[in-house]
């Protein structure tokens, strides 16, 4: 095969030419860390244990919740020093056995008997790249195979040395770094703008669709209504997976797991309806899907696409003339003061169930329908601002994938 000017066909793939090769065993001394009484843990030093190289690539000291109550002698002798690398020896898959987290915090850390520790044996690695590096495909790639256990796969010391790792220069290393680091601060800073946004939502949910703020302009009072005075509701059917002779029609069904907990639908199953069924239980715009069975009181209102339908485990709220507003009754239903009361209405069995008498009792507070539509525009337009916040960040996620594919395997070079 021929090769790229520039770059050097190696055991471990394609590199460029100015990139060493070298082993783990070459760049780390590894030790396996203590193990304690019982008692001693929940009290202490920070500990680290499995969980944290698999969710972490960067620690910095608060992430690490263990805590290992040990002599100073013992501390000081499996003690966690800056660019130190932490490989978890044991997990329940392959896929996440002997992941690398590197630590960057100034707290004393003791990591457990189920983690190893990688201490640098000289400067070949920056510590912030080497977060990166040792996460990388090319790394990856080497030490799954290497997993060893019936039940739960395994990785030693001796495996761990063997693992090959392209070096590039302290300064490419340091700019790869920098610009994946750069990439990931983005992507915190997303994450809690999402989480701050869906924090505000909630508080004007609670606000909203109580009562305690009003719309202006309305001023008629709110009274509480059943669900059945103000909606017709049917149960769907599970239809046929095969098409039948003539006189089926081909739709997506929904599913009890189909709708998530943010009422968004992920997912629908093809099936094949009578017309008598489908005219019972297909979707319109403005209706309310709730899940009556399984997975209880998850809801999804219908936007107008053609062709959804309801399956045996899932209702269909369609809203009875001008009483209610379809998506200020899916605002409601979303709501946590509903979904806790939910809860009261279910009947337990062999799966449960959406009791009777969530729909005969009345506990829906229900303001003049401008009043709901105004609550539902305000809600709603809440709820873009988040969906636009997640794709946002859902690219740049994938754009971090992008660049260590790129960066991590020479294929992009920044210097």
């Amino acid at each position: 095969m021929e090769v790229t000017p520039g770059y050097k066909q190696t055991e471990v793939g394609v590199i460029p030419a100015d990139w060493e090769l070298r082993s783990l065993g070459q760049l780390f001394s590894f030790s396996n860390g203590v193990n304690a009484a019982k008692e001693s843990y929940g009290k202490g030093f920070r500990f680290v244990n499995v969980l944290e190289p698999i969710t972490f690539s960067h620690l910095h000291g608060p992430e690490i919740p263990g805590r290992v109550e040990v002599p100073a002698a013992v501390a000081e002798a499996y003690a966690v020093k800056p660019g130190d690398v932490l490989f978890n020896r044991t997990s329940e898959t392959d896929a996440e056995l002997g992941m690398a987290a590197v630590y960057l915090g100034s707290e004393q850390v003791v990591f457990g008997g189920f983690v190893i520790r990688g201490r640098p044996v000289d400067h070949s690695l920056d510590v912030t790249y080497s977060g990166y590096a040792l996460r990388a495909p090319l790394i990856r790639g080497q030490i799954v195979p290497m997993g060893q256990g019936a039940i739960r796969a395994n990785i030693g010391q001796s495996n761990l040395s063997r693992v090959i790792c392209p070096v590039p220069s302290l300064v490419e290393q340091r700019a790869i770094g920098a610009a994946l680091s750069d990439v990931d601060a983005l992507l915190s800073g997303l994450d809690r703008l999402i989480a701050k946004k869906g924090d505000l939502k909630r508080a004007a949910m609670q606000q909203l669709l109580t009562g305690q703020t009003r719309i202006p302009g309305v001023g008629r009072e709110w009274k509480m209504v059943s669900l059945d005075s103000i909606v017709t509701k049917t149960a769907g059917f599970w239809g046929l997976e095969k098409r039948d002779v003539g006189h089926q029609n081909h739709v997506e069904v929904i599913r009890a797991g189909d709708i998530a907990p943010d009422g968004k639908l992920t997912a629908t199953a093809t099936r094949y309806f009578s017309d008598d069924e489908l005219a019972m239980a297909q979707c319109r715009r403005g209706d309310v899907v709730i899940t009556g069975s399984g997975s209880v009181g998850k809801v999804w209102w219908c936007d107008g696409r053609s062709d959804v339908a309801a399956s045996n485990f899932v209702r269909v709220l369609r809203p009875r003339g001008e009483l209610v507003d379809g998506r200020y009754l899916f605002q409601l239903l979303l709501s946590d003061a509903t979904q806790r009361l939910m809860v009261e209405h279910v009947a337990t069995g062999v799966m449960a169930n959406l009791g009777s008498s969530f729909f005969t009792k009345e506990w829906l507070p229900l303001p003049p329908l401008a009043e709901q539509r105004a609550i539902a525009e305000i809600l709603c337009d809440m709820d873009a601002e988040l969906v636009a916040l997640q794709a946002r960040r859902d690219k740049t996620r994938d754009l971090r994938h992008a660049m260590m594919q790129e960066l991590l395997t020479g294929k992009s070079r920044l210097v």
